[in-house]
């Protein structure tokens, strides 16, 4: 049975291959969709699903693991940019109640010796030795996520009427995060006031998030109104963050989004999202206004982590 989509949807061949229309139309009903709802499904993404089924199962396997081995990889040194990080830790910006999960971050894979990690701006990766596997395939997938995304943003500065590369020249060595997260199957009433995730927007310039084990995402429309966000199956679906907004002037605004608990106990959901951030040296700014003060995007990141109660 087909699944009416809730969002645009597009094909990311449309872009790739060799038909101007196909690309022109790619690229506007992307940008005018990001615009309107925050939020697209792209198919055609080439990113296999053994690839991602792999991924879930060694999610399945970590969060499994005993809570005493899981703490032992918290890093809250560096505001949780990588490893892990324990249920009920992060809540929303503005909220007081935690959120009901856990996860796992994995960033950018650097010598080193290489100076981003010798400085703490680029934070060392650390992976379950529990699981040996987890390290290299959730590497893979990051690699893969990030070509993606890369994909996604040169449309969006085609739409934009940017000059080519200007994203790239923003992203390069980018502190990105691929976070693997686990909601854990809980009854309504374990934490009074808490759901999966409270309604938020993202920090970073764009998200790409591969299908999650089970409902629940929704995002609040331009007229205030909650809807579930359905797709057909084997999408990526993406959303434009805070520091997306900002450089755009709130043309492709952060849209505010949730988890919501499941109605009965369904096993869980685990869910992949990928966070594509910038250079942490990058100054951020309205892309056409050099008279506004920019920010340090490693500044902006730090602020953002203090405010969701990780840093």
């Amino acid at each position: 049975m087909s699944v009416e989509s809730t969002i645009p949807v597009v094909h990311l061949p449309d872009y790739t291959e060799d038909d101007p229309a196909a690309r022109v139309g790619f690229i506007d009903t992307l940008g005018a969709g990001l615009e309107r709802f925050g939020f697209v499904a792209v198919t055609g993404h080439g990113i296999p699903a053994h690839t991602l089924d792999d991924a879930y199962s060694l999610a399945r396997q970590l969060f499994a693991l005993p809570p005493e081995v899981k703490a032992r990889y918290e890093t809250p040194e560096d505001g949780r940019q990588r490893g892990y990080t324990s249920f009920g830790v992060e809540h929303a910006k503005d909220q007081e109640v935690g959120d009901l999960k856990e996860f796992w971050h994995v960033g950018r894979a650097l010598g080193s010796q290489h100076p981003l990690t010798l400085s703490g701006k680029i934070p060392k990766n650390r992976f379950p030795e529990e699981l040996p596997a987890f390290g290299p395939v959730f590497t893979s997938l990051f690699i893969e996520l990030e070509s993606f995304a890369e994909l996604l943003l040169d449309a969006l500065g085609e739409y934009l009427s940017l000059r080519p590369g200007l994203f790239h020249s923003l992203t390069k060595d980018g502190n990105s995060v691929l976070r693997v997260i686990h909601y854990p199957d809980l009854p309504g009433s374990a934490v009074p006031g808490a759901v999966r995730a409270a309604a938020h927007e993202d920090i970073n310039l764009i998200t790409i998030l591969p299908a999650a084990t089970q409902p629940g995402l929704e995002l609040l429309t331009r007229d205030g109104e909650w809807m579930p966000v359905n797709t057909p199956p084997d999408v990526m679906i993406c959303d434009t963050g805070d520091m997306m907004a900002l450089l755009t002037g709130g043309r492709l605004p952060a849209t505010t989004h949730r988890v919501v608990n499941p109605n009965d106990q369904d096993g869980g959901r685990l869910s992949m999202p990928f966070f594509m951030h910038p250079h942490p040296d990058r100054l951020l700014r309205p892309l056409h206004r050099k008279d506004i003060e920019p920010v340090v995007a490693s500044e902006f990141l730090k602020q953002r982590l203090r405010d969701i109660g990780v840093m």
